[in-house]
């Protein structure tokens, strides 16, 4: 049973699910920091209700043609059209 505000793993969720959650979080990243990585697959995910729901990416992304592994943290509320990039770090 989920406890609210725990986070859950979403392994059971299809990439297709979650990818476009993560390409936005790629996509707001290289606007920031002026970057060009290129999404390659969604590796991992664990998801924590808020008010709305916040999801843990773990995304492995190509950079320069070499592979690198990062979690996006993103908060979304589906009935407001809002997302938010909170997190982008390299693992």
């Amino acid at each position: 049973m989920a406890v609210a505000g725990g986070i859950i793993d979403q392994s059971n969720k299809t990439s297709a699910d979650i990818e476009p959650f993560a390409r936005f979080a790629i996509e707001e990243h290289n606007k920031k920091e002026n970057r060009a990585l290129e999404f390659v697959k969604v590796v991992s995910t664990k998801e924590q209700v808020v008010q709305g729901k916040m999801y843990y990416i773990t995304i492995e992304v190509n950079e320069g043609g070499e592979t690198k592994t990062y979690e996006a943290k993103v908060w979304v509320k589906p009935w407001e059209d809002f997302k938010q990039l909170h997190e982008f770090n390299l693992v």
